[in-house]
């Protein structure tokens, strides 16, 4: 009796170990696609759309950009939007658009007012521009991020 009650309990762990190996597949999956849509709009965004209103608004402000703590915002402001907006099992389209919305509204609208408190050269147009972008790419992108992880890894 004992080797197949050995055999079930083998084959309980397998299915739960084969299902968690699921489970972060799709959490990396769902971390890279909204890291990749995050990156990809805000360079476009900033580079190209919003350049000339950041440089005409705050421009001896800007310096060259530093590589690493910018890598290290987008990684850790992505790890934050799977924890509080798309990472959850009953997560849908419409909760990751709604709350990665209010999300980044909250993170952008931090670091902005605190600006505006602190710094001379920002403006309330540079706030209102940076949250409503920081609202929307997050919005965007954590949807974007849900969407492509729904299709190559979907939920187990």
């Amino acid at each position: 009796m004992a080797p197949v009650r050995n055999i079930n309990v083998m084959r309980k762990i397998a299915a739960r170990c084969g299902g968690l190996e699921a489970e972060l597949n799709r959490y990396f999956v769902l971390y890279l696609s909204t890291l990749i849509a995050l990156i990809s709009l805000d360079f476009l965004f900033l580079g190209v759309v919003a350049r000339g209103f950041f440089s005409s608004e705050v421009g001896d402000m800007l310096g060259e950009i530093r590589i690493a703590p910018a890598i290290l915002f987008y990684l850790l402001y992505v790890v934050g939007v799977l924890i509080f907006v798309s990472g959850g099992a009953g997560t849908t389209s419409q909760s990751s658009l709604l709350y990665g919305g209010l999300f980044g509204l909250f993170c952008y609208a931090t670091f902005d007012l605190t600006s505006l408190s602190l710094l001379k050269h920002w403006s309330w147009p540079v706030a209102v521009v940076d949250v409503s972008w920081g609202a929307t790419v997050t919005a965007v992108s954590s949807t974007a991020g849900l969407l492509v992880a729904n299709w190559l890894a979907p939920k187990v």
